[in-house]
């Protein structure tokens, strides 16, 4: 009876505790450049610093046929990761595993055939990453000029 609690303990303990967290999203009219360039202004004035930029796009379009697959789903999309100093440490020191969160992201969509732009990042445990989600709806916001 101890290895089946213990095991399922374990088995709990192996879930994502972001699985059932939301996407905030935001549709915007302007173009995907000018998005982009909004989205990495409004990062920088934060005085935060891009680590990288992710094609994902680009990647599932080049990757397609490999997979077996025709669907084209982006006329592109990317993903921004960057980190706060501040606002880490503040939900680190809450919780040291909060570490899993770093880098943040903010993404960058347009859908195949779609006329609007999607902006947005995923949502984080209900606590110390309300921080962190308050960061990201600002730097969301202001890329697209609803700061």
């Amino acid at each position: 009876m101890r290895k089946t609690l213990a095991a399922a303990a374990l088995a709990a303990c192996a879930l994502p505790a972001f699985a059932d967290e939301d996407i905030v999203t935001y549709e915007t009219d302007m173009s995907f450049g000018d998005v982009a360039f909004g989205l990495e202004n409004a990062i920088l004035d934060e005085g935060l610093v891009i680590d990288h930029v992710s094609d994902v796009g680009g990647m599932l379009s080049r990757t397609r046929a490999d997979v077996g697959s025709e669907v084209e789903l982006y006329e592109a999309a990317e993903a921004y990761g960057f980190c706060s100093a501040s606002v880490s440490r503040e939900v680190m020191e809450a919780d040291p595993m909060n570490i899993a969160y770093c880098p943040y992201h903010v993404f960058i969509m347009q859908e195949a055939g779609a006329e609007t732009v999607t902006i947005g990042y995923r949502g984080y445990p209900d606590g110390p990453m309300d921080a962190v989600e308050e960061m990201l709806d600002g730097i969301a916001r202001a890329a697209i000029g609803r700061d």
